[in-house]
């Protein structure tokens, strides 16, 4: 098939976790001979410029670099990106990739405190980059970029596009839809907002893949496995998953050939996923590094560390995920001990620091619901409450400059950080903070669980190994 008839995804965030993930999947399909499609990518910030420049001298392509539990290394060139974006504050490139009517699906990868979302489904305006976004004065966001993007493309009738959310964000299609429709409706661009709702569909998907930020010891192993001097190399997890809605509007590639699990509904996989990895992967990187520790790894070799994530998961998520009314289709206890197996791979080098950042947006979304729950079961709450407690304690050595790392948290301010831990209550303070608690925020039951969790924290930070 001619290059002119090749059809495009254009890919808004050109991180590690795309390349080592999404990615992937198109490469596989370009590697069984069904090169139909291809990914352009770009961003939205001034992000990674040294990662871009890389692959733009190098086309697009770049090496993975996969490591089993076992250790058994594998090297995989990436070549499916068949063009990279320079960043412009304008979007200029990117818009002329979006009015292409090649084009058929735009997907992005932003990290969950991309969306500027409440528990509700709301857009929160307290964020200042979201504020002049909506203002029109920038397009830094990802809801600004699209308004733009897709204003051109309505603009031009380039036709029906797809907008696909690969971030690790419960029922992440359906929220960024939401988000993104109120965000025009502010604007009051209804003419747009109803081109949006007739000419384009936003599927769920849950996306799987441990991938750590690149270091420069994965470019050597690279250089010296393959004769590739790749500065743009990365490294992944052997594990992959991505479970994806089959509700596209203008085509897709055939990713069920490639490994792709197309369904119905995601939320089963998604729900298992979101409270028994990633909310386990963030309470082992709060405790590990309240025990002194640096990498996933080095944490899961403490017993009581793995403690901690095994009684969250068997006591209180497991119980929420799977009930007499509704029975989970997939085995949560294999799920759990192939989770915390995964999170133990010393090869993968996967640093706390990484698992750590975005806690503001982590807790709502990950840890939350389960907390919500067992309240309104009865239920004690008491091993689930352990994360934000542990999180609490990091959180107080963190405004004291006792964590060995820079913390990063694009949805905690300065103020909240400030108020919970000049408290004579920081319990209560932290309890009462609706960025993190929402509605439940100060509930009196809530409370008692995190007084008991908060104690039980400090013991597990006094205790020596």
């Amino acid at each position: 098939m001619s290059q002119a008839s090749t059809l495009t995804q254009l890919h808004i965030g050109l991180g590690s976790f795309h390349r080592a993930h999404q990615a992937v999947y198109m490469q596989n399909l370009h590697e069984q001979g069904d090169t139909r499609w291809q990914i352009i990518g770009g961003n939205i910030r001034p992000d990674m410029l040294d990662t871009v420049a890389a692959l733009k001298s190098q086309h697009g392509a770049y090496t993975l670099e996969t490591v089993s539990p076992a250790g058994e290394h594998v090297y995989q060139y990436i070549e499916c990106i068949k063009q990279i974006v320079d960043y412009d504050p304008q979007l200029e490139g990117l818009t002329a990739v979006a009015v292409d009517p090649n084009t058929r699906i735009i997907s992005f990868t932003v990290t969950e405190a991309g969306y500027y979302l409440d528990a509700n489904n709301d857009l929160d305006e307290t964020f200042a980059d979201l504020r002049s976004d909506l203002s029109g004065k920038t397009c830094s966001t990802l809801y600004g970029a699209m308004a733009l993007l897709l204003e051109a493309r309505r603009q031009l009738d380039a036709g029906a596009v797809t907008l696909m959310n690969c971030d690790n964000l419960r029922s992440n299609g359906t929220r960024f839809y939401a988000g993104f429709q109120q965000f025009l409706e502010r604007q009051g661009k209804t003419e747009l907002l109803a081109w949006v709702r007739a000419n384009t569909r936003a599927p769920n998907g849950m996306v799987d893949r441990i991938t750590p930020r690149p270091t420069p010891d994965v470019r050597e192993r690279v250089l010296a496995a393959t004769g590739r001097d790749d500065p743009a190399a990365l490294m992944g997890e052997s594990f992959i998953q991505w479970v994806l809605e089959d509700d596209f509007i203008a085509g897709r590639p055939e990713w069920e050939k490639a490994g792709v699990e197309m369904v119905e509904d995601v939320t089963p996989y998604e729900e298992a996923k979101i409270r028994l990895l990633n909310a386990t992967h963030s309470c082992v990187a709060w405790a590990g590094t309240l025990r002194g520790y640096y990498f996933i790894h080095e944490d899961c070799t403490d017993p009581d560390v793995v403690q901690l994530a095994y009684d969250y998961v068997t006591n209180d998520a497991i119980p929420c995920l799977d009930t007499p009314e509704h029975p989970c289709p997939l085995d949560l206890a294999k799920y759990r001990d192939v989770v915390l197996e995964r999170f133990a791979n010393p090869n993968i080098q996967d640093a706390n620091p990484r698992v750590v950042m975005d806690t503001y947006a982590k807790i709502p979304s990950m840890i939350l619901p389960t907390i919500r729950d067992c309240l309104a079961a009865g239920r004690s709450a008491a091993s689930v409450s352990m994360l934000p407690a542990l999180f609490l304690a990091f959180l107080q050595r963190q405004q004291r400059g006792e964590i060995p790392y820079e913390y990063h948290d694009q949805s905690m301010t300065a103020e909240s950080a400030r108020t919970i831990c000049t408290s004579d209550d920081p319990v209560k303070a932290y309890v009462a903070e609706r960025l993190l608690f929402d509605d439940i925020a100060g509930d009196e039951r809530l409370l008692a669980e995190m007084r008991g969790a908060y104690e039980r924290v400090q013991q597990f930070i006094e205790k020596k190994r």
